[in-house]
């Protein structure tokens, strides 16, 4: 296949991510179909250190560029870009790279709210590029042993999901701790992976009824010193029930203001049985459960070998490898489809919008009517901060 030329725009902690455990962990499997040839931040000190890191395995020292615009001026022939922003950033960068003719690289969530992020969606469609969303917990070979055994009918029909995360964090986080940057607090940030999961094994969610509250609007500046506090606008607390298109009902807790005492539990009932995310298989009869890692096993023992080189290529199971992977595939023969593409993206962000919507309106709320942007109560102060139309 043809190299494939990538900038990073973001150089910060998750595209150190990218690279190590996606960009680097290629090369040095020997899939070298790439080269990075520019690093991106409007922090100077943090690109030239991305480039740096990166010469000492790829052997070249990518470009490095402090502005967004001025990459797309001077680097007219990459062919793609890798894009982890802040979530306000999202859809003036990703589109301003599409428009450039890049494809397309893009954290979750999406962008900072459905309008937004339908701008980003109609850029790719429109230009016929690659728009992949960086949609990483499927990609675990666990999850994809968990698809299978549901798919199977292992656990008979799916009727309850119950997804609980309860914990603490009284640390200032930044940008993601204002809601005019972030769009909202974890029930986006990490929620979306948890509405992606949810999709991925159950079905599409169509109505969503949910609360949410802030009782603890203060962070400490630094994790470990209760000292300085700094407000947030965001919510801490969310409390939604789901109802699933196959007539599954679904409990979603997400809280960071529960002290002490920490939960974190994500089952699925079937008819039959059910599924702990996060411990294995059990079913009605069978007094211990199939562990993860024996379902893993019997999974994999399952697929024809063009099975899992689709899925697992290079026999690399980090989930941030195959994404990566799959991009550059796709960048390399022009195919816009992906696993995750901009439209799955868009309907795992819509999940956790209609939580968002149904909060705000205190009433039942479709999840096709918000992505259809019908529902923008809860968006439409963001969509107006950053004049998103």
């Amino acid at each position: 296949m043809a190299e494939v030329s990538v900038a990073l725009i973001g150089c910060g902690g998750m595209m150190e991510v990218h690279v190590r455990r996606g960009f680097r962990a290629l090369w040095e499997r020997g899939f070298q179909d790439f080269r990075i040839v520019a690093c991106v931040d409007s922090n100077e000190m943090a690109a030239a250190r991305m480039a740096e890191s990166i010469a000492e395995w790829q052997g070249t020292r990518p470009s490095i560029y402090t502005c967004v615009d001025d990459f797309l001026a001077k680097e007219t022939s990459v062919h793609a870009v890798d894009i982890s922003l802040p979530h306000y950033e999202h859809h003036t960068v990703a589109v301003a790279c599409l428009e450039a003719g890049k494809h397309v690289l893009l954290e979750k969530p999406l962008a900072i709210t459905l309008r937004a992020g339908r701008k980003i969606v109609e850029a790719a469609k429109r230009k016929g590029l690659v728009l992949s969303i960086a949609e990483n917990y499927r990609r675990t070979p666990y999850h994809r042993a968990i698809r299978w055994a549901i798919r199977q009918g292992r656990i008979g029909e799916p009727q309850q999901v119950y997804w609980l995360d309860a914990f603490e964090r009284r640390w200032y986080w930044g940008w993601r701790d204002h809601v005019e940057l972030a769009g909202g607090g974890w029930t986006l940030d990490g929620g979306v992976h948890f509405a992606d999961l949810m999709r991925y094994h159950v079905g599409e969610v169509t109505e969503v009824t949910a609360q949410m509250a802030t009782f603890n609007p203060m962070r400490f500046r630094r994790r470990d010193e209760q000292e300085e506090l700094i407000p947030a606008t965001i919510e801490d607390t969310t409390h939604a029930l789901l109802r699933f298109a196959n007539g599954a009902v679904g409990v979603w807790v997400e809280t960071i203001s529960a002290p002490a005492r920490k939960i974190g539990t994500h089952v699925i009932y079937g008819s039959e049985g059910a599924v702990d995310l996060d411990v294995g298989l059990f079913l009605r009869g069978r007094d211990e459960p199939v562990s993860l890692t024996e379902l893993q096993e019997e999974f994999m023992a399952s697929l024809s070998e063009e099975e899992r080189e689709r899925l697992f290529p290079w026999g690399l199971t980090d989930d941030i490898a195959q994404e990566v992977h799959e991009f550059l595939i796709a960048c390399a023969e022009g195919d816009p489809q992906v696993e995750v593409d901009g439209e799955e993206g868009y309907r795992s962000q819509g999940v956790c919008m209609a939580v968002y919507e149904a909060a705000t309106l205190r009433q039942p709320i479709s999840v096709t009517a918000v992505m259809a942007l019908e529902v923008e109560a809860y968006q439409c102060s963001i969509n107006e901060r950053w004049q998103i139309v």
